[in-house]
């Protein structure tokens, strides 16, 4: 990604309780699925939850996550976004 996303917490039009609840799905992926990696990239989650501004952060050390964990990250939400459509 070198480009901020328009996807989970980074699409342009979410209310702010929506936006919460992707953060925070989000978050808990990035805490299971990359473990200590992704530390900073959970902390500027759960900063975006009150700040929307983090958000440019956190899509910054998402890119920077090695691959298989970031691919992990990515499918495993993209899953959840699905199902919640359906």
């Amino acid at each position: 990604m070198t480009s901020t996303p328009t996807f989970g917490p980074w699409a342009p039009t979410l209310d702010p309780a929506e936006r919460l609840a992707r953060c925070r799905s989000l978050r808990a992926l990035v805490r299971v699925l990359a473990g200590p990696r992704g530390r900073e990239l959970a902390a500027a989650l759960r900063q975006a939850e009150a700040d929307p501004a983090a958000l440019d952060l956190a899509a910054h050390l998402l890119d920077r996550l090695p691959t298989v964990p970031r691919r992990h990250i990515l499918a495993a939400y993209v899953a959840l976004d699905r199902e919640s459509r359906l």
